[in-house]
């Protein structure tokens, strides 16, 4: 079983392998119990799109990995692949602009309450 860094690696690598744009990975370990990382990247066509999710499905099987459920394959829009501690969105510009999770998961970092110093546990 690979650790949530290696899977994010090898998520980033299966996404450059079909040319997949603007790649981005959020650390959400403090934000979600749900799951550690999630990567956000865009394609240029629903074609791509597909190509992508399947390519990260295939890569990560190959390791040795679990795929625990993929969404939208219908519309090829916007694709969910769910690794557990790792989420894959793969989407067209057009939904990831409108969406902008990036930004929605940075003002919920943003948001989160801060521990005073005395607070913080070691």
């Amino acid at each position: 079983m690979l650790t949530t860094e290696e899977k994010t690696q090898a998520v980033v690598a299966a996404l450059e392998e079909i040319k997949a744009n603007d790649i981005t990975v959020i650390d959400t370990s403090k934000l979600s119990s749900m799951f550690e990382r999630m990567i956000i990247a865009s394609a240029n066509s629903t074609r791509q799109t597909k190509a992508l999710a399947d390519n990260v499905a295939i890569k990560l099987k190959e390791r040795g990995e679990q795929i625990y459920g993929r969404e939208g394959e219908d519309s090829g829009e916007w694709i969910l692949v769910d690794l557990g501690e790792v989420l894959v969105h793969v989407m067209q510009p057009a939904i990831r602009d409108y969406y902008n999770l990036e930004e929605l998961w940075s003002k919920a970092q943003a948001a989160r309450p801060k521990l005073a110093p005395e607070l913080k546990q070691s």
